[in-house]
């Protein structure tokens, strides 16, 4: 076995198995930092993606327990990733496989030594996700708040590379973006091209059979690549969302595999990518585009529940046709879902509306969502990407006004952009193979400067260091008008053309603060005076009203 560090910098620490256990020497383990554990096995397998079981039980130094699953990582070699969530103290760990004959697998035992995390990336500053009390939020493991800005470079685990990966990562963080929706393999059956990345028609493969309508025969190294890709993401302090095998559209509509997969083949790779991924921050998409109760959802839901020992935020993206199913849907392939499968499922953590490409601002969705019960947090997924179709559609402000009333209509969880060129990572303006419906005359690179996304982006850059953490919709503390608030605590109002607006239940000295959303300026502090006041933005343009200490993160 040998023990390796992973994360911004990959350095190795090799140790010997033949050592006896008295002997070794705990490893360091930084808090939240990505720990791996290269086990090899001494029996062969036929198929060691699923004919073997392994994980690794970690005891703490108080009684804490927590089970991580291994993956088979090619060869002879197994994996287990472990991220320590204290500071200070010894973990002891041994592990069980299901071969229990397999001693290089079965048996072994460790222990980690738990350091403080000294490193600036805020991901790991305040370590890995969860839902937040009340639900409506997602918080680090040490209750700081976190806003979700996504965005949506679906197609990059198998088109991108190293360099372009990090382009991407450097123009998002730098505008704001938090978090990427990804597919985490090319879904559809029957796209063909070159198995290469950065090439027209080209994407690289994650399982053989795929084509043939499974996911059996894996890649490991195309799993090792992706590691690296999403090391850059993280990197950057963006989240990876993994969704696993996608069940509408997919990259080209080319029966994509999520309407058909077995449930326990789906539900198998949920568990491989927890066991690869979840040491690591993440989120869970185990529906897409679907409606959230195809073969496998629940499945793997319930898997990544079982699996996943710090309880990342699991959730379940929709196609639009929420309430209504379309004309041209073939019979028994749509029924309305109204944005709310398995919403009393323990699993289930949010739920991700879709509004579509038509460049309509339609908030109705998450209105109805936001009431629904027991609650999970709600946003919309999938707004009208910028530029698809057509330049026009959906572009520029278009992109922060939905954004800013997708917040306050009861997305309260966060906000998600998409673009047309990024979302199926197009590398060049002129490649082919979408319909007219779903492309856009533009690379993935193109794509990064288009308007719209700064906009969007800025909602972090608002909120940043505001104890936003389970607000909820409270026009009865403004008047009528738009508003998310914690009574006392916390008020954020998008006003689209300016005006006043009157707050009630305030805190007297609370500071507030005036911000421009298109240009992402906030005007100077001042305070409140009055439990009861009104507030003017300085003109008719869109303002945000943020009242509430800001806090240093």
């Amino acid at each position: 076995m040998r023990i390796v560090f992973i994360l911004l910098v990959i350095s190795t620490l090799f140790f010997n198995c033949t050592t006896p256990q008295s002997e070794k020497a705990a490893i360091e383990a930084p808090q939240w930092q990505e720990v791996e554990m290269v086990f090899t096995a001494v029996n062969t397998y036929s198929n060691p993606y699923t004919d073997v079981d392994m994980y690794a039980d970690f005891i703490g130094p108080e009684g804490q327990k927590l089970r991580r699953p291994a993956f088979w990582d090619g060869g002879q070699s197994w994996k287990v990733r472990f991220a320590s969530p204290i500071p200070k103290g010894e973990w002891k760990w041994q592990t069980t496989a299901s071969d229990s004959s397999d001693s290089g697998l079965h048996g072994q035992q460790g222990r980690l030594k738990s350091l403080a995390y000294t490193g600036d990336n805020l991901l790991l500053r305040h370590g890995l996700l969860r839902m937040s009390e009340g639900k409506r939020n997602v918080v680090h493991a040490d209750g700081t708040p976190f806003i979700v800005v996504g965005d949506t470079p679906w197609a990059m685990p198998w088109r991108s590379t190293y360099a372009h990966t990090e382009r991407y990562a450097q123009d998002r963080e730098q505008k704001g973006f938090n978090t990427a929706l990804l597919m985490t393999l090319q879904p559809d059956r029957g796209a063909t091209g070159p198995h290469s990345r950065d090439t027209e028609q080209g994407f690289a493969v994650a399982f053989s059979d795929l084509p043939d309508g499974h996911i059996n025969q894996i890649n490991s190294e195309y799993f090792q690549y992706l590691d690296s890709l999403m090391g850059i993401l993280v990197a950057h302090e963006i989240v990876p969302v993994y969704q696993p095998v996608f069940h509408g559209f997919g990259w080209k509509g080319k029966e994509v595999l999520g309407r058909n997969v077995a449930a326990q083949e789906f539900a198998r790779y949920c568990k491989y990518l927890v066991a690869r991924y979840g040491a690591r921050p993440a989120m869970w998409l185990v529906g897409a585009d679907g409606i959230g109760r195809e073969g496998g959802v629940k499945e793997g839901g319930e898997t990544v529940e079982a699996w996943d020992a710090y309880q990342q935020p699991t959730g379940i993206h929709y196609n639009p046709f929420d309430d209504y199913v379309p004309d041209w849907a073939e019979e028994g392939t749509y029924e309305p879902h109204y944005n709310k499968s398995f919403q009393d499922a323990d699993w289930l953590d949010f739920q991700w509306a879709q509004t579509g490409h038509g460049a309509e601002h339609l908030y109705y969705k998450v209105e109805r969502m936001y009431e629904n019960k027991p609650v999970k947090a709600v946003a919309n997924g999938e707004p009208t990407y910028e530029g698809i179709r057509d330049p026009g559609n959906g572009s520029g402000w278009w992109q922060g006004e939905e954004a800013w009333m997708q917040l306050m209509s009861g997305g309260t969880m966060g906000v998600v952009y998409g673009a047309g060129g990024i979302w199926q990572w197009k590398v060049s303006a002129e490649e082919e193979g979408w319909p007219d419906w779903a492309n856009s005359k533009i690379s993935w690179r193109q794509a990064l400067d288009l308007e719209g996304s700064r906009y969007v982006g800025f909602i972090a850059r608002a909120l940043k260091g505001m104890q936003f953490t389970d607000m909820e919709k409270r026009i009865d503390l403004s008047g009528g008008k738009p508003c998310l608030a914690k009574a006392g605590q916390f008020y954020v109002s998008y006003l689209n053309e300016g005006g006043e607006i009157t707050l009630s239940e305030l805190t007297l000295e609370m500071p507030y603060r005036w911000f421009n959303p298109k240009t992402g300026e906030f005007l100077q502090e001042a305070q409140v005076t009055e439990a009861t006041q009104s507030f003017n933005a300085p003109d008719n343009e869109p303002w945000v009203l943020l009242v509430g200490k800001r806090e240093n993160i």
